[in-house]
């Protein structure tokens, strides 16, 4: 089954490479989604895949990325149709 989720990573996880961590091992997964800087110095995330993968995927990200994440804030999210790949976005929505 396809799940989404969203994340709030916050720690050391800007300015030392988790985006484009994230964004590389994404690329070994059928995962979809996006991840951002949110202006209060804390990363979201949002994946989608079969919950399964998804969760490999998690674990993965986190111990190629231990030590600089101090707090995950999970939350489940719509689905998302026709999406495709896995980016990063440059800029919080406003």
């Amino acid at each position: 089954m396809v799940t989404r989720q969203r994340i709030i990573f916050q720690g050391r996880v800007q300015g030392v490479g988790f985006r484009a961590r994230t964004t590389s091992i994404a690329s070994r997964y059928p995962v979809t989604g996006w991840i951002r800087n949110e202006p209060d110095g804390t990363v979201m995330l949002e994946a989608q895949a079969d919950e399964q993968i998804l969760e490999s995927f998690l674990n993965d990200l986190r111990k190629k990325t231990s030590g600089l994440v101090e707090r995950e804030i999970h939350a489940h999210v719509r689905t998302v149709a026709n999406e495709s790949g896995f980016e990063i976005h440059r800029n919080a929505a406003p």
